[in-house]
């Protein structure tokens, strides 16, 4: 029996948010750094595609009763949340920020 894949889809916020990303460790460290840094990334979204429920439920109330959940690349926040057959991903966050309070605000506008 085939495994079942999920599509996973980024949001134009969590897009760009790769792209800025891959421009950092482009501009810091160069190529290779670059490619490593966004390989481990696509590697967490690949998860994704296979395992929708894989991170955990956001901490905050709020976040975690609307379906929301995350997973980690290196230092990188990872926020999601699967709907039907789509794993949609909203943003990718630096860790070390305060992504929840980043993201409530953003989606409580």
């Amino acid at each position: 029996m085939a495994e079942k894949l999920y599509a996973v889809r980024l949001l134009d916020p969590a897009q760009a948010e790769l792209e800025e990303i891959a421009r950092l460790y482009l501009s810091l460290s160069g190529v290779r750094s670059a490619r490593k840094m966004t390989d481990r990334i696509y590697d967490a979204l690949e998860q994704l595609s296979r395992f929708p429920l894989s991170g955990p439920a956001m901490r905050e109330t709020d976040l975690r009763n609307l379906g929301y959940r995350f997973i980690s690349a290196e230092k990188y926040i990872i926020i999601y949340r699967p709907v039907g057959d789509t794993v949609f991903v909203y943003h990718i966050f630096d860790g070390r920020s305060d992504y929840p309070t980043l993201f409530r605000s953003e989606l409580f506008k």
